[in-house]
């Protein structure tokens, strides 16, 4: 049995878009490790992708926003796979139906089916999953490593993350009252995505945040989906109601030499 014995444990990925997305790594790693791995996608053209890049998946479609598709989602998975040992949920939409514009200015109807998707949808996996989940489960999603950065590219997606995160300190908690369900979230870094590609204004700080890095290497996406394979794992059975920050040290490092110079010299 291998470090992380998640050999033959059943888990359901919803998310997977492409060979860019942390669904997709994150799928990728768990199957290495031996895990059988089940997608929930939005609809036909996801579908086909997931089947192109996993032949042997199974997959399902289901629309995260309505509470009846995820019902029925969870009684035919449990119905034709039996119980579940872990759920990613690695799904964010943000709808900018007039293009990015300023927090102040954001527009209602985009912001609140922007927390139907990217977190209510969470907490109503959660209930739906939770009678056909192993009680010693654990249960993931994919946040961002602070919430408390104004960055303007992101607009209002970092409050509906901030949501998220607080989703998973609830959840945590509230099915700890008859489960031993853990519940935790990465906290990623920026990322380069296909999702991240279609953020108004992204590359600049996605270059940036590769220069404040430790490293001086921009985070990879197989890094995030190694962490969300721990935490779906036994092996962080201690680990519980926590956003894991994964962001190879940039939280630390704004005032780095190099940066700073190079902002001076711009300013003058």
């Amino acid at each position: 049995m291998g470090f992380l014995q998640l050999e033959n444990r059943k888990i359901l990925v919803f998310g997977i878009a492409n060979r860019k997305s942390v669904a997709y790594f994150s799928a990728k790693v768990l199957m290495e490790e031996g895990a059988q791995v089940i997608a929930s996608v939005f609809g036909d053209e996801q579908y086909a992708s997931v089947k192109k890049l996993f032949p042997d998946m199974p997959v399902y479609k289901c629309d995260v926003s309505s509470e009846e598709d995820i019902a029925k989602l969870a009684s035919t998975i449990n119905a034709e796979h039996g119980q579940i040992d872990g759920i990613l949920h690695s799904i964010a939409f943000a709808n900018y139906s007039e293009g990015m514009k300023s927090f102040h200015e954001t527009v209602k109807k985009d912001f609140l089916q922007a927390v139907d998707i990217s977190c209510f949808s969470f907490i109503s996996i959660a209930r739906h999953f939770k009678p056909f989940m192993n009680p010693e489960g654990a249960i993931a999603t994919v946040s961002i490593s602070t919430t408390r950065m104004a960055s303007e590219s992101y607009g209002y997606m970092a409050p509906v993350k901030a949501a998220l995160d607080s989703s998973i300190v609830f959840l945590a908690k509230s099915l700890s009252n008859d489960t031993k369900i853990r519940v935790n979230g990465v906290g990623a870094s920026l990322l380069k995505t296909s999702a991240s590609a279609g953020i108004p204004g992204y590359i600049e700080p996605y270059l940036f945040a590769e220069k404040a890095t430790l490293r001086k290497k921009a985070l990879m996406t197989e890094e995030v989906a190694n962490t969300i394979a721990f935490l779906l794992s036994p092996r962080s059975s201690g680990i519980n109601a926590q956003t894991l920050v994964v962001d190879a040290g940039m939280s630390v490092n704004y005032f780095d030499r190099s940066i700073i110079s190079s902002a001076v010299k711009t300013a003058q």
